[in-house]
């Protein structure tokens, strides 16, 4: 089999940079281990910004129905309610960021609705389908796979997860901690006789390690349960050792839980991919970082991996640009998912607050090479490299401008330049968020030159392949 782009892996990650590739006519091939897709609830939360980077890919309407807000904790102890627990401090909504709090869909049904958009693209998954090898050349990637077959690529992507068989076949070391030692249990789970209203909180008795929450899953009928053991705990993964776990741990009884519908258990660890490409062969998702749960940013981020990678396979596969800016996929990412680790650990050992700090609006590329700020912007400024807010400029929404595999330049309060078709343009006043000036907005929804004249624009384009 031959194909421009590998994806090896059908989780978030390799389903996201499948339609990104798809939508920008890249022909690409997503191949998973596995005969169907991962099963659990695992990565229930999604954040604002994945849920701008789901506008733009098509899947918002079908993320929203298939989901639900996150509700208030009800704390438990010895079977009554003794008080409400907020897990997010309240983040306001506004016109420049209309998504403003975690949006709750089970990993299983995120995976769906990210496959069947592929698939609608004519975008391919295989399933079933093991690398078990990857050698490279000057011209492109050789995948091994267990069935004896071979894929051939000019690119491949390792997003195969956290023990990534792409990532160790290319030498790609992993340096991290063990955030926390006591194992934890996940499982998906049917308590019919429990109200959904409420994220059930059984906190851990006096120097016990045997914390309880039950989570009601917007959009089905199932809850999502996690449980924390001590050091050393051999977790019991079946299904009576599940209903076990309920019974000693809360005024439930082992036959309230009806079906175990599936179970995993993991140690909170952060670790981080000493590189994030090696040749032709590039890490996303988990393959390049692991987080700790705490905090829903290891899917998230992982989404904006294929994201940030997308566009930029395709500038140079269909649109001519130079090869060297598949570089700055590791120069931008790297450094975000350094610091969303030291989030999300923090987050779990409860230095950081669930809010806007988690919903990862503020993150940005100002240091990036790619980037280019000509104007002299005030203090506390919208600044190229920051994400593009939403608005409404002239009677046209920004965010419906910006969508679809495209540049868009907004031209605002300062006389629009000429640019080639490939690239809208969006004229009007100044603008609350941005100010006054000429702003090119990259594919993935960041500020990535700005000025008070067109000065420079032109060649900008040109390097991206845009004409």
């Amino acid at each position: 089999m031959n194909t421009d782009v590998l994806v090896v892996g059908a989780g978030p990650t390799g389903l996201t940079l499948g339609i990104d590739l798809a939508r920008r006519g890249v022909d690409a091939l997503v191949v998973e281990r596995a005969d169907g897709l991962f099963p659990g609830s695992r990565g229930k939360g999604l954040q604002p910004r994945t849920m701008e980077v789901f506008d733009d890919l098509g899947v918002l309407d079908a993320i929203h129905a298939a989901g639900g807000g996150y509700p208030v904790g009800m704390v438990w102890r010895n079977g009554e309610r003794v008080g409400e627990h907020r897990m997010f401090d309240p983040v306001e909504t506004s016109e420049d960021a209309p998504y403003n709090e975690p949006w709750m869909v089970p990993q299983w049904r995120t995976q769906e609705i990210l496959l069947a958009r592929l698939e609608e693209l004519g975008g391919k998954v295989v399933l079933g389908r093991e690398v078990v090898g990857v050698a490279q050349d000057a011209e492109g990637v050789t995948a091994h796979l267990a069935s004896g077959e071979t894929v051939r690529a000019r690119y491949a992507v390792a997003a195969d997860g956290g023990r990534s068989v792409v990532r160790r076949a290319v030498g790609v070391g992993m340096t991290g901690e063990e955030v926390d030692p006591n194992p934890t249990l996940v499982a998906d789970v049917r308590v019919p006789g429990l109200d959904r209203d409420n994220w059930h909180v059984f906190p851990p008795r006096d120097g016990a390690d045997d914390f309880l929450a039950i989570c009601p899953l917007a959009g089905t009928e199932d809850f999502q349960l996690v449980a924390r053991f001590a050091e050393g705990t051999d977790v019991d993964l079946s299904p009576d050792g599940v209903r076990r776990v309920v019974a000693a741990r809360s005024h439930l009884a082992p036959e309230d839980v009806t079906e175990v519908r599936w179970a995993s258990d993991f140690r909170p660890r952060a670790a981080l991919a000493d590189r994030f490409r090696a040749g032709r062969v590039f890490l996303a998702g988990d393959a390049a970082h692991v987080h700790s749960p705490a905090g829903g940013q290891g899917l998230n981020t992982s989404v904006q991996d294929a994201y940030n990678l997308g566009w930029k396979l395709g500038a140079v596969l269909r649109d001519g640009a130079d090869a060297s800016l598949l570089d700055t996929y590791e120069e931008e990412r790297r450094p975000i998912a350094a610091h969303v680790l030291g989030l999300s650990t923090g987050v779990h050992r409860g230095e950081v607050r669930r809010g806007t700090a988690t919903t990862q609006l503020g993150l940005g590329y100002r240091e990036s090479s790619l980037t280019a700020e000509t104007r002299r912007a005030p203090d506390g400024a919208l600044r190229a490299g920051d994400r593009a807010p939403d608005g409404t400029v002239a009677g046209v929404r920004l965010f419906d401008a910006f969508r679809g595999p495209h540049w868009t330049l907004l031209a605002l309060g300062v006389e629009a330049p000429r640019v080639g078709e490939a690239v809208p343009v969006v004229r009007g006043p100044a603008h609350g968020a941005y100010g006054t000036g000429l702003f090119l907005v990259r594919p993935d929804g960041y500020v990535g030159w700005a000025g008070d004249t067109a000065t420079g624009l032109t060649g900008r384009l040109a390097r991206f392949g845009v004409r």
